[in-house]
C-alpha cells in the first residue's frame, strides 16, 4: 500500500488518540509525565516511522533504502530519556514505571506510523489495562 497523506494524517491523528489515552492515565495518577508527554511522544514516533517509509517510498533510486533505519534511532532517543527520568534515591528508585511507559508509547506509535493501527490499539488498551489494575490491586512498589 502507497503511503500518502491523508493516511499521514490519520495515522498521526491515531497515534495522539493513542499517546493521549496511556497520557491520561499517568495525569490521573499525578504522574510528572502526563497527557502532552505521552502524546508527543507517540506522534513523534509515528512522524518518524512515517517519514523513513515515505523517503524509501519516494526515492526508489536508494539501493539500501531501510525504513528501519530512523525507526531504530527512535527507540535510542527514547531509551535516553527514559534513563533520565529514572531517579536513584538513598533507599529507592523511582521513575522506572514512566520510563517503561516512555518506551512503549515511542514503540506504539511506530507501530502505527508503519499501519499497524489495531496492533497499537491493542498493547494501548494493554498498557492501561495492566497501569490500572496495578494500581486498583496495589502491586508493585508504587504503592500508595
Amino acid at each position: 500500500m502507497e503511503l500518502t497523506e491523508s493516511t499521514a494524517l490519520i495515522r498521526l491523528g491515531i497515534s495522539l488518540l493513542l499517546g493521549a489515552c496511556i497520557g491520561i492515565e499517568r495525569e490521573i495518577h499525578n504522574h510528572p509525565a502526563g497527557l502532552r508527554t505521552f502524546t508527543l511522544i507517540s506522534i513523534a514516533s509515528t512522524l518518524a516511522m512515517l517519514v523513513s517509509i515515505w523517503v524509501c517510498q519516494t526515492n526508489t533510486h536508494l539501493i539500501n533504502g531501510d525504513p528501519g533505519r530512523i525507526a531504530a534511532q527512535v527507540l535510542t532517543g527514547v531509551g535516553f530519556i527514559g534513563a533520565g527520568l529514572i531517579i536513584k534515591n538513598s533507599a529507592s528508585i523511582s521513575g522506572i514505571t514512566t520510563a517503561a511507559c516512555v518506551f512503549v508509547t515511542s514503540v506504539i506509535g511506530l507501530a502505527v506510523g508503519a499501519g499497524m493501527l489495531l496492533t497499537g490499539a491493542a498493547v494501548t488498551a494493554a498498557t492501561i489495562i495492566l497501569l490500572v489494575s496495578s494500581q486498583f490491586l496495589k502491586l508493585g512498589k508504587g504503592k500508595k
